[in-house]
Parts: structure tokens; sequence; C-alpha cells
């Protein structure tokens, strides 16, 4: 075994060398150039202030998305024969009722499933206002406007494990992802978009003088969710943002612990003419309107009924609030607010 790479030809040998070293130098800087902008402000505030630079510990990890089972919310059955389906042909639901209830159609993806419970609430309710309705038998007419209300007041629990019980939205929140680049920051402009659709996909049903969305494009919106894990960026940045503020603010603690400890006239008296504190901010401000606007997108769409699953709520509370205060956009924004006042209240005793 000792001499098993003699057999190994060297272009094989030196090509392997250097994947390995690659995934090795990859694995130690999982910030990539957000936490190099970070590092580089630890370094420029430590020469300023004449004192060590910090240790860079790793950032806590974000926590998992909650598993299918804990995802979704039960639906109650509804079973009719196939007489009192066929009773309600001219209502165009017998070909759609027996495609979901074919072998393809029960395992179906959750995205499908919310088409057609969509499609057959849409057309219980057209038939129930139409002169069919008047040309049914009375027990054929009941029937109909039975179905119709429990079609509709089960739509908000299938609307939600339409979206909730899907790969796609699932994937958005994968734990597999890195910290955004500084240049990359912005929720992209097709996932904003994927949301405003979901949310009035999930609302146009229930309140009258909203047009329902083509239920066709649910699937595109779906997948421009599936190609990007932003969610999950968004919170390794706000997470990896949080962890290196406060190392800067233990920078700060120490200069402000010595009596008469003062720093560089440039940090008291010029402080945004430093490159990298401007660099910073921008950052910061950036960060902060990317987690604003997403976070705020994400809201309706987790309150689209009113018992969401525990795990989820509680998942919602511990990572997607804007306002618990251990939730990491509060944090971070702790962080920073922290940091400003360390600076001033250096700044004022020099």
């Amino acid at each position: 075994m000792a001499n098993a790479t003699r057999f190994i030809p060297d272009f094989l040998y030196r090509s392997a060398m250097g994947i390995a070293l690659t995934l090795m130098l990859s694995g130690c800087d999982g910030g990539g150039a957000s936490d190099l902008l970070l590092r580089d402000y630890h370094a420029a505030l430590a020469e300023r202030l004449d004192v060590a630079p910090p240790e860079h510990a790793q950032p806590r990890n974000i926590g998992a998305f909650p598993e299918l089972r804990e995802r979704r919310l039960s639906v109650p059955e509804t079973r009719e024969s196939l007489l009192n389906v066929y009773a309600l042909r001219e209502c165009h639901i017998t070909t759609l009722v027996a495609e979901h209830n074919s072998t393809l159609g029960r395992v179906a993806p959750a995205s499908q499933r919310w088409q057609y419970e969509l499609a057959l609430w849409q057309r219980l309710a057209s038939c129930r206002n139409s002169g069919v309705a008047d040309r049914l038998a009375a027990d054929d007419r009941a029937r109909l406007e039975r179905l119709t209300t429990t079609k509709r007041r089960q739509l908000p629990l299938a609307t939600w494990n339409g979206l909730f019980g899907s790969e796609e939205w699932a994937k958005n929140f994968s734990r597999v992802s890195s910290p955004l680049e500084p240049d990359t920051l912005a929720p992209p402009g097709e996932q904003l978009a994927a949301l405003d659709y979901l949310h009035r996909l999930s609302r146009a049903p229930f309140e009258t003088g909203l047009s329902l969305p083509d239920p066709e494009a649910l699937e595109d919106h779906l997948q421009a969710l599936n190609e990007r894990s932003y969610t999950a960026q968004l919170l390794r940045t706000l997470v990896l943002g949080e962890q290196r503020l406060e190392e800067a603010n233990a920078l700060l603690d120490k200069a402000l612990a010595s009596p008469g400890h003062c720093p560089s006239e440039d940090l008291i008296a010029r402080p945004r003419q430093i490159p990298e504190f401007e660099r910073l901010a921008g950052w910061v401000a950036a960060l902060d309107d990317a987690a604003t606007r997403w976070l705020a997108g994400l809201t309706p769409l987790f309150e689209s009924v009113e018992n969401p699953p525990q795990a989820v709520q509680e998942y919602r509370r511990a990572w997607l609030s804007r306002h618990e205060a251990e939730a990491p956009f509060t944090r971070f924004r702790r962080a920073w607010q922290g940091h400003l006042e360390r600076r001033e209240r250096l700044a004022s005793r020099c």
C-alpha cells in the first residue's frame, strides 16, 4: 500500500493533489469576499487602536428548515362516488378528478396538487354560479354547493401544502450554502417576482376584486426559487456580519477599558475617510436593505394560514423574524449599532 502511488500516472497524481488542496483552502475560507472585507476592517481598526487583531471564530451554523412531515398540514379527504361525480359532468370536473386520482396523480409534486385544487375550486364555483346548477337535480345541486364550500374552506390548507410541501421552496432555505458576495447582496429580481406571484396566487381566491394569476406559471416561479438558496445565503451573511462586528466591538471594548487610551487621529476626527470603514458601512447598509426587503417578502407566505405547523412557526421566529431579539437580522443590527456607539464613546473621550 505504501508504494501504491507509484502506479498512478504523474499528471493524475498532480491533478488529485491540486483538487484536494483547493478543497482544503475553500473549506478554510467559507465566508468569501464578504468575510475578507470584514477582516480587512478588523486589521485597519486594530492598527489604529494599536491593539492586536482579533481571533476570527467560525460563525454559528444556520438552522435546518423543518422536514416535509413537519411542514405539511392535514387536509381531510373529500370522498364522492363515481356516479355522484358523473352527475356533475357538465361542471367539467370528471376528467380533472380522474387525473388526480390516477397513479400518476397520487405521486404528483406538491405544486401540481396545488394547481389541481385551484382548478377544481374554480370549476365548481363557476358551475354553481352558472345555468348548469339550475338544470341539476336537487340532490346534485346540494352536492355541488357542499363541494364548492368544502373546497373553498380547504383551499388555504392546500395552498400551504402546495408551497411548503414543494422541494423548490425548501431548497431556498438549504444549509448547503455560503455567505453572499458584496456585489450580490440584493435579492435576485426573479426571486422577488416569485414571492410576489406566490403571495398573489395564495390570496386571490379569498379577496374580491383580485384576479387570479395564471396557475400555469407556478412551476416557473418555483424553479426560480430553486436555482439559488438565497434565503439561506442571506441568513449566513447576517450571521457572519454579526460575528465579525462583535469581534470588532471586542477591540473597541479593549481600547475603552484602557484609561487614557486614544486611537489614531483619523479614526476619531475623520472616520469616514478610512477606506475600510467606508466599505464596511456600504456593505452593512446594502445587507440591511436586502434583508429588510426579503424578509418582508417572506412574511405573508408564512402567514397564509391561521395555524401554521409548530415547527415552521419556530423556524420563522428563530431565523426569519425582523423583530425577535435573537433572530439573525436583529442580532446583526444590534451588533452594528453597538459598534457605532462604541466608536462614538471612544471619540468623545479623546
